[in-house]
């Protein structure tokens, strides 16, 4: 069964489609600049050239239209009839405490999403529009919706509880929730592979790093804590995003800066993170990575903070499980940068890690980075959240 999976954006839409049987790679792509001028698709047959067509896509529908066109084209399609595609998985950012897993789509399922939509403004509105346009154009296809936040909760109270007010937990369901749940849960089940070990038997900690950070704790096969809270602004510093903060500071910046909370929040998820501690420099850290190589202060002390801040996570969780067998680095930074992967291990040696430089060198690849000494692994993995979603998808629908 050949699976599309659809994860859309406010403004942007990525697809792949898969085979479930052999999970390889029929096709690939993205439209970008949604409803906004310059709008353009990228599309990739497996061992073909990418294609990027500028055309406009007033919303999500047009997009998702062209996908499909792209899909069955004469020239460079991959399937000759819509009905080759046996299943559509949508990428789903927020299910609150309703979704503690996959699930078909039905109505009820989509008045449940929308119900969550405040926990996700940014997010959960667009994946709705993608259901809704996928819904239209391919009438009759099993669509399931899989979740950033499905599998974090297995988290005990003690871990998702803030110490607030209880009712406002009772009321508004403000507790801590976790995102890149499609990573972790790949990378974790991935990590059992390479290790050889039972997957319920394992204390793994996963540190999903890019302009997105988030680390998280699985214990025998469960997560029991992660770095994000009620939304993917709370945890480590990130691209542009802060991190933890003292939550008194929006109050002093509010009246020393003459700005409204919802000012002051855009600049904690647009405007801080490495791009904030930089000066501004830059939010990519490939870019703060070369400055720091150039001796940049400004990159030094960036850089300096952001492998803290993992590490001390790392600690946080070898606490929360009384001891880890092995630390998985994943997602763009995690799976590419030598430098930040050696920076955050040098916290690390009582654990008994111990690099091997040349291993470490390496990137983009399934691999066990530490010696054969290292009384703890370390290990990097190339996230595949699409294919963790196509997953899911054909378990719910073959």
């Amino acid at each position: 069964m050949n699976i599309l999976v659809i994860n859309c954006g406010s403004s942007s839409l990525k697809f792949q489609l898969i085979d479930a049987a052999t999970e390889k790679l029929i096709a690939k792509g993205l439209c970008e600049r949604i409803g906004i001028d310059g709008s353009q698709i990228s599309y990739t047959p497996a061992g073909g050239q990418k294609e990027t067509t500028v055309t406009p896509m007033k919303d999500h529908t047009d997009a998702i239209r062209l996908v499909l066109e792209a899909l069955t084209g004469e020239k460079t399609g991959v399937v000759k009839d819509l009905k080759e595609i046996g299943a559509v998985g949508h990428r789903i950012v927020h299910g609150g405490e309703r979704f503690a897993a996959s699930t078909v789509i039905t109505d009820e399922v989509i008045e449940a999403i929308t119900e969550c939509n405040d926990l996700a403004p940014l997010h959960n509105p667009a994946n709705l529009i993608g259901i809704d346009a996928c819904r239209k154009l391919m009438p009759g296809t099993p669509m399931v919706a899989v979740f950033d936040t499905a599998f974090h909760q297995t988290m005990p109270k003690e871990a998702y509880l803030y110490g607030i007010p209880y009712e406002y937990y009772e009321k508004y369901k403000i507790r801590r929730y976790g995102f890149h749940g499609t990573s972790h849960s790949y990378v974790s089940h991935r990590a059992a592979e390479i290790l050889q070990k039972d997957y319920k038997e394992l204390k793994l900690i996963v540190c999903h790093l890019g302009n997105g950070a988030s680390v998280s704790a699985v214990k025998n096969g469960k997560c029991v804590d992660t770095s994000m809270g009620l939304t993917p602004l709370e945890g480590l510093i990130m691209g542009t995003r802060s991190g933890d903060i003292d939550p008194a500071i929006i109050e002093f910046l509010c009246n020393k800066e003459n700005k409204s909370v919802s000012e002051i929040l855009n600049e904690l998820n647009k405007k801080s993170g490495v791009l904030g501690l930089s000066g501004g420099f830059s939010s990519d850290f490939r870019d703060l990575e070369d400055a720091y190589e150039k001796g940049e202060e400004f990159a030094i002390r960036t850089m300096d903070a952001f492998a803290y801040r993992v590490a001390k996570y790392v600690g946080a969780y070898v606490a929360a499980m009384n001891g880890v067998d092995a630390v998985c680095f994943t997602a763009g930074l995690g799976e590419n940068s030598g430098f930040i992967r050696k920076k955050i291990c040098a916290y690390l040696g009582y654990l008994g890690v111990s690099l091997d430089p040349e291993l470490n060198a390496r990137r983009g690849e399934d691999l066990v980075i530490t010696t054969k000494d290292s009384r703890t692994k370390v290990l990097m993995i190339p996230t595949n959240e699409e294919l963790a979603i196509a997953r899911e998808t054909f378990a719910l629908v073959k």
